[in-house]
């Protein structure tokens, strides 16, 4: 097994954080892996669906890659709108009883162009990440864009004439470029013995190695106890879920597919920062500076019961504020809802979940497949620098493992005048 923390292995186990302590002659070895299908201009908005490099999976194989420079806009833009799902090697989306994408996450990184292709030639300085303006310490939840398996029913899109500024040659480090890679982790549950608890990666329906406590590290990179019962540690690439016995199943290429919409960057656009905020994040403080310590995930316990949801809290303050243009959550299966408040209590954003009916993809019945939007009037809501808000997320009282609390939000410093 190999240790999710140690500068050789590929970005998952920390939930991304390990992107940003990875090596980069690991990271940086492979080419471009995504390939653009189509652009096509709707008045100033441009459109391009690219498609990453396939990998193959099974039944019940968990695969967790990263593609890293990406297909992205080029030049000073705008992004309006980053939007993914999963497709097999004949461009079909694939449902999600079928294979699960846990999550896709599109983060930032500046690489010198003078890089040596040798990996062991390069130094740390060489390529680094760019992270969102989270809270979160060190690496965890870097992205700026990123769901999973309700990806296709949330929206990323944000109103005119805000956008995600991107590209900015005045804030790329001279002798730099700006890239991109994806991270995604991608879990085939035909055949599982448990569907339910495949997907939330529970450590006793997964065919692990026998020394995997002792070699595997956790967030703090300390050894993992049995006490930990399922997550993302759980859930590295190649592992499996326990199949049912006897069941066959073919192989397949699987691929994300994405869509970006932009425009050229002009005096027109107001920019919005994005912030990705964790329920799990314990914050403290170090006498004047103030201490995150986010998780990405975790378990309910059982025995909870009740009609009452179990409420995940963290209260967050925000060294900088401005005013919401859009606010969403990235949650799994069993979500009741998120909200996210205000210091004086007012309700900033309540995030719901829309549960499929059906049986083709984007409305399998019983999964996740949206989350609600929050746009308020540009204006309306307005986060003050220093302001300590409180996410709230919740999940049906049972037991669970996994679990995610993850919230989203743009801030723009100006409302359009």
């Amino acid at each position: 097994m190999i240790n999710p923390l140690s500068s050789s292995h590929m970005v998952n186990m920390e939930f991304i954080s390990n992107a940003m302590i990875l090596s980069f002659s690991i990271l940086l070895l492979l080419p471009s892996t995504s390939y653009s299908l189509y652009q096509k201009p709707e008045n100033h908005i441009k459109t391009a669906i690219f498609v990453t490099g396939s990998f193959e999976m099974g039944p019940g194989s968990i695969a967790t890659k990263t593609f890293e420079n990406i297909k992205f806009p080029r030049g000073h833009v705008g992004i309006k709108s980053f939007d993914a799902e999963l497709v097999d090697q004949e461009g079909n989306s694939i449902p999600s009883y079928e294979t699960y994408l846990h999550h896709w996450f599109a983060i930032k990184y500046h690489q010198n162009i003078t890089m040596s292709p040798n990996p062991k030639l390069r130094r740390p300085e060489d390529a680094f990440f760019q992270r969102n303006e989270g809270t979160c310490n060190g690496g965890i939840l870097p992205h700026y864009w990123g769901f999973g398996v309700e990806s296709r029913g949330t929206t990323s899109k944000i109103p005119d004439p805000f956008a995600i500024e991107q590209g900015n040659p005045t804030k790329i480090k001279n002798g730099y470029e700006e890239k991109w890679l994806l991270n995604i982790m991608v879990i085939d549950t035909r055949g599982a013995q448990d569907k339910k608890a495949c997907t939330q990666c529970r450590c006793d329906h997964m065919n692990l190695p026998k020394d995997f406590y002792n070699v595997t590290r956790d967030i703090h990179n300390q050894r993992l106890t049995t006490n930990y019962k399922g997550g993302l540690f759980c859930c590295q690439d190649n592992l499996q879920c326990k199949q049912i016995e006897g069941f066959q199943g073919s192989r397949r290429m699987v691929s994300l597919r994405y869509k970006i919409s932009w425009v050229d960057w002009n005096i027109y656009q107001i920019p919005v920062k994005v912030y990705i905020l964790d329920s799990t994040d314990k914050v403290r403080s170090n006498g004047s500076k103030i201490l995150h310590d986010c998780l990405a995930e975790y378990t309910i316990p059982a025995g909870g019961g009740g009609d009452s949801p179990h409420v995940q809290k963290a209260n967050i303050p925000m060294e900088n504020g401005g005013y919401l243009i859009y606010g969403t959550a990235h949650m799994h299966s069993g979500v009741v809802n998120a909200t996210l408040y205000g210091q004086d209590g007012r309700t900033l954003c309540t995030s719901t979940p829309k549960y499929g009916t059906g049986k083709e993809a984007g409305n399998e019945k019983g999964y996740l497949i949206g989350m609600s939007v929050c746009y308020p009037q540009p204006g309306s809501i307005k986060i003050h620098d220093g302001e300590i808000l409180t996410l709230e997320s919740r999940y049906k009282n049972e037991f669970r493992t996994g679990a995610m609390g993850h919230f989203y939000i743009y801030l723009a410093e100006e409302p359009p005048q």
